[in-house]
């Protein structure tokens, strides 16, 4: 892993877009700062489209998308895509609402059970915006320390959900959709391109273990500095790592990005 600085400017002149998480790599103390909504106005403005890629839910989603210059999110971790049109934000389901409908009896179930089980465990304040997922709360208003979350994990698996960790919550979904699926689901539905096959054209931007399969999948991936607090835990790094942390190391990956382009 390199910092940021080191990576060369030819590399970063012909991207035809950004992913990013939101959480703690465009937020700061749960917050979009002023610097990083001027920075994603000029990577716009640049023709740099920026999708954010994010284990938040629908409902808490829909307010960034039709405030912020956000090409789309696509939200709970490859599920939903919300995309900001003609003044409003129209909303997209990877699975069809029987399927949906079905799921949402097991994810109650899951739910219940992990809160009966694991001491401290408690549903994510944003649950009520979720349609096709659960979230437990590890660090944003609650604290699980790692072998609660670990529990968390391994129930979720027991009942045959996909589950992942971001900076703030343990996330749990059925079906085989991730942020990688949700992302070439979104590129192709803007922009029809295959984002698997112009991985090389694309960077990602994460701050956490949920971020790995994204940092696995794209030659140019950066963790904002803050990744380093899950350095004991993280398999795949990125190829890069900000100077800052958070919203500000956004903007710094931002900075690098326009200067290559001459913007």
């Amino acid at each position: 892993m390199l910092l940021w600085a080191c990576c060369e400017p030819r590399r970063l002149s012909a991207l035809r877009g950004i992913l990013t998480d939101i959480d703690d790599t465009l937020t700061t103390e749960g917050a979009i700062p002023m610097g990083v909504a001027a920075a994603l106005s000029a990577l716009r403005a640049a023709g740099l489209p920026v999708i954010a890629v994010t284990g938040r839910p629908m409902g808490w989603s829909r307010a960034i998308a039709a405030d912020t210059p956000l090409a789309a999110i696509v939200a709970e971790n490859g599920a939903v895509a919300l995309i900001a049109e003609a003044g409003a934000v129209r909303v997209e389901y990877a699975d069809d609402a029987a399927l949906r409908e079905a799921n949402a009896v097991r994810l109650r179930a899951a739910a219940d059970r992990i809160v009966r089980e694991v001491p401290g465990a408690t549903l994510s304040r944003d649950s009520a915006g979720r349609v096709t997922d659960i979230a437990i709360d590890h660090a944003e208003f609650a604290h699980l320390d790692a072998a609660r979350i670990a529990h968390v994990v391994a129930l979720m698996r027991e009942e045959g959900m996909t589950a992942t960790v971001s900076s703030i919550h343990v996330n749990g979904w059925f079906g085989t959709h991730s942020k990688l699926t949700g992302a070439a689901w979104i590129v192709r539905r803007l922009f029809g391109r295959d984002l698997m096959a112009e991985r090389d054209d694309w960077l990602y931007v994460g701050d956490s273990t949920n971020d790995e399969l994204m940092f696995a999948s794209f030659a140019l991936s950066v963790g904002v500095a803050n990744l380093m607090d899950f350095a004991d835990r993280l398999v795949q790094w990125p190829a890069f790592i900000a100077t800052h942390e958070r919203g500000r190391g956004f903007v710094e990956i931002a900075e690098s990005l326009l200067a290559a382009r001459g913007a």
